[in-house]
């Protein structure tokens, strides 16, 4: 077998589910999370306002395809938090303003306006601020 134990296989990563991560490493995948939940949701500015919207928005604009690409941005978020360890029901609430953001993302007009105000990445970064921050 080519890899009979999972440390093996995981050797040589800086985090993964056979070591864990330790403060340094976590504070390093936070802040990666958070530059491409800004990418997401607030890169760049509409000129003249102080309207900020993300590469997402620019997605949900092609009806259909641009909004499940947009999600599936927003699910690798929940995806690396889970390889953080965070507990399921963060996990849940995470996914909860995912679906949100989506559902009501889909309507057209009204629903690419309401992404650029929900910003669902930057509250999931939030949360798992918050978390890491009182579990320690």
């Amino acid at each position: 077998m080519a890899f009979s134990r999972a440390s093996e296989f995981f050797d040589g990563f800086p985090y993964g589910a056979a070591q864990g991560y330790d403060a340094a490493a976590r504070a390093a995948v936070l802040d990666r999370l958070d530059r491409l939940a800004m990418l997401f949701d607030t890169a760049l500015v509409v000129p003249g306002t102080n309207i900020r919207f993300g590469v997402e928005a620019l997605l949900r604009l092609w009806p259909g395809v641009g909004d499940a690409a947009a999600s599936a941005l927003s699910l690798y978020l929940l995806y690396e938090a889970s390889r953080l360890g965070v507990p399921w029901l963060l996990l849940l609430r995470m996914l909860a303003n995912v679906m949100v953001e989506g559902a009501v993302g889909a309507v057209p007009v009204a629903g690419d306006a309401f992404d650029v105000f929900f910003r669902a990445n930057r509250r999931n970064i939030a949360l798992l601020r918050a978390h890491f921050a009182r579990a320690g």
